[in-house]
């Protein structure tokens, strides 16, 4: 009786599958437009990309265990990375649909989970159920926000987004409990008015998400001369955030946020 060994399986690279290694298989488009299947990934952007995935998950962690100030920091590191891994992919050269997929991944998880657990574990837990309910508002507006970035790569304008993007509504979040733990006289969690309020902020900061509103982008610089007043009114405002910081980032946050409903309205015109 002979034994008889299964042939490996080759993928379409040629190259022997088991069926039980990880690996990562995409099609890229050369220089002269043909399509190429490539095995691996690209390494110092998804390094980037799982730094931001451990500080939204070190900031869960830390507002579970009433870190609210670490939680905060957390959440501030994983915008410095998101914004650094795509910048640095295009930079080398090494975007891929799998780096695009994983950076929605670590988002959801940075900018539509964190924030809400870290909103919910400071002020909100006391309402209970309506508490609950209003966080998870926010995280599935951020899914959904995420979602259809996905799908519209490369159809809209880049100048624009299409809501608030899920890091800016996340900073929105994080510097409302960043002033509510500097100024507790104000912000009352015990107050049944206050966690009322900072539900429907929650929540309103979700609805942006998924909203159809245009806000800048900031991806695309106009090169042109602007009056030079423009620059001291710059430097009053950056001295003014440095009296305090965390009142500057919530005021500037909302003043974006208010900024899209004259960016939708100008965009109509054009």
């Amino acid at each position: 009786m002979t034994n008889t060994q299964k042939p490996e399986r080759e993928s379409s690279t040629g190259v022997p599958f088991d069926g039980i290694t990880f690996e990562v298989e995409e099609e890229e488009h050369t220089q002269e437009g043909q399509k190429v299947k490539r095995r691996g990934i690209y390494l110092w952007p998804n390094l980037i990309t799982t730094a931001a995935l451990l500080s939204g998950f070190y900031s869960i962690i830390a507002s579970m265990d009433g870190h609210y100030q670490q939680a905060i920091y957390a959440i501030f590191l994983a915008a410095l990375f998101d914004g650094l891994d795509g910048r640095v992919a295009r930079a080398i050269g090494a975007q891929s649909p799998f780096g695009e997929q994983f950076d929605s991944l670590s988002d959801m998880l940075a900018f539509g989970v964190a924030p809400a657990i870290l909103m919910y574990s400071w002020a909100l837990h006391d309402l209970g159920r309506i508490g609950l309910a209003a966080c998870f508002v926010f995280t599935a507006c951020a899914a959904f926000r995420l979602a259809r970035f996905n799908v519209q790569i490369g159809v809209v304008d880049k100048r624009y987004f299409i809501g608030v993007a899920s890091p800016l509504a996340a900073l929105m979040i994080i510097s409302l409990v960043w002033v509510g733990l500097d100024f507790t006289e104000i912000f009352d969690i015990h107050d049944l008015t206050v966690q009322i309020l900072l539900a429907i902020a929650i929540i309103v900061a979700g609805l942006l998400m998924i909203s159809n509103i245009k806000y800048y982008s900031f991806k695309t610089v106009e090169r042109k001369r602007v009056p030079f007043f423009v620059l001291p009114i710059a430097v009053f405002i950056f001295a003014a955030m440095t009296y305090n910081i965390p009142v500057g980032i919530l005021v500037i946050s909302v003043i974006y946020a208010l900024s899209g409903f004259v960016t939708t309205l100008m965009a109509r015109k054009e």
